[in-house]
């Protein structure tokens, strides 16, 4: 493997099949409950794609029984909370980490299974997709233990299932299944067990690789834009005028339809 892609902490794991860039969770004895170092980590491996023609797609999963749990409380230990904040030991992290997936030029899927609470579902929420299993168990917590969103939950979760339920989630910090996930907008898909997750991502992994990847990356653009909160005059405006001269391979794509 490509020594970019060596994982550069011990809690990741990461693979490369194909064209597609696979990062690893790798707390399983603590459900992969996040630490700042995974997030550095996370963010420095995505940023190795930017400029590699052989990575089209980037997966982030969980090792063992679940994508994962959230922060690891036992890092706060010892902090004194300000306003319900957790502070920048993970704040700056995680800015920077979710910035990073955001602006990829590959499309990241969040494939979630067993667990996805409050700092994960965020970040699964700032990823492009979410496939899950139907017995997955999806919740925000931070209302449970004092703490407000500072990873974006108020804005992506209210944007995937509308701001009534996003409040009603949030204020509750109700357990929602994969099956539920799914009929609300929350995820894409919800797979029987964790062996048809696994191949419905492959699936749709090697879909999106055998697509144009400047065209892919034109599209995650113009999709961002359309979360900048634009009028649609504006916004219709903005992605005409927008340009990508980086899409060379039209003419050899046309040329093979038949």
């Amino acid at each position: 493997m490509n020594e970019k892609y060596l994982s550069p902490t011990d809690y990741l794991l990461t693979n490369v099949n194909g064209q597609v860039l696979t990062i690893t969770l790798n707390r399983p004895d603590a459900l992969n409950s996040i630490r700042p170092e995974m997030l550095d980590g996370i963010r420095q491996l995505i940023m190795n794609t930017e400029n590699d023609d052989n990575i089209s797609v980037i997966v982030i999963e969980g090792a063992g029984r679940a994508f994962s749990a959230g922060v690891d409380l036992k890092v706060l230990q010892g902090i004194d909370p300000k306003a319900g904040k957790i502070g920048d030991v993970f704040d700056k992290p995680a800015e920077l980490a979710w910035n990073t997936i955001r602006k990829s030029r590959c499309p990241v899927i969040a494939k979630v299974h067993g667990a996805c609470f409050t700092g994960a579902l965020e970040m699964a929420l700032h990823c492009d997709f979410i496939f899950t299993t139907i017995d997955t168990k999806f919740g925000d917590t931070h209302a449970k233990f004092g703490l407000r969103p500072t990873w974006g939950m108020s804005q992506t979760l209210s944007q995937a299932v509308g701001v009534r339920l996003a409040k009603e989630i949030s204020y509750s910090t109700r357990i929602i299944l994969g099956d539920e996930a799914v009929k609300i907008g929350l995820a894409n898909k919800a797979e029987e067990n964790k062996d048809d997750l696994d191949n419905l991502v492959k699936t749709i992994s090697s879909k999106i690789s055998s697509n144009s990847q400047e065209s892919v990356k034109a599209f995650k653009d113009l999709y961002n834009l359309s979360q900048a909160g634009l009028g649609m005059d504006d916004a219709l405006k903005a992605e005409f005028e927008k340009e990508y001269p980086g899409i060379k391979d039209t003419n050899d794509r046309l040329s093979e339809f038949k």
